[in-house]
């Protein structure tokens, strides 16, 4: 994003994410020039990238990564996923821990193998 654009990239981000087109997770560790998007289609990828060009003057390239399913959780819980390799831990805008997954036989070993691990379904694995 151009430097000039970063505050309508931020708004604009803001703002879909409040509508729901996407989620707006971050790495505490990155902080916010890095956001990750997470949507149930490729679709609302496609409307996030033409309201951000269109009503916010901020083109966009979205790049895909490789995680297979989604799971709020909490800090005890992601305590123990930071440990887990495949396993990446994120802040939603409301504050929540979501845990993403590379492949869901990942997450359902967990889910069998630690049974006290907090991992909620939000709607739907992305």
């Amino acid at each position: 994003i151009e430097s000039s654009r970063v505050k309508q990239f931020r708004r604009g981000l803001a703002q879909l994410d409040e509508e729901g087109v996407v989620q707006v997770l971050r790495d505490p560790n990155v902080g916010d020039s890095h956001p990750i998007l997470a949507a149930v289609g490729a679709l609302q990828f496609e409307v996030l990238s033409h309201r951000l060009e269109h009503e916010f003057n901020s083109p966009t390239e979205i790049s895909p990564l490789s995680y297979q399913a989604i799971r709020v959780t909490d800090e005890a819980s992601a305590d123990r996923l930071r440990q887990i390799g495949g396993v990446r831990i994120l802040k939603r805008g409301d504050g929540a821990l979501v845990a993403l997954f590379e492949n869901r036989y990942r997450l359902q070993r967990l889910e069998v193998d630690e049974p006290k691990l907090k991992l909620e379904t939000i709607l739907a694995d992305i």
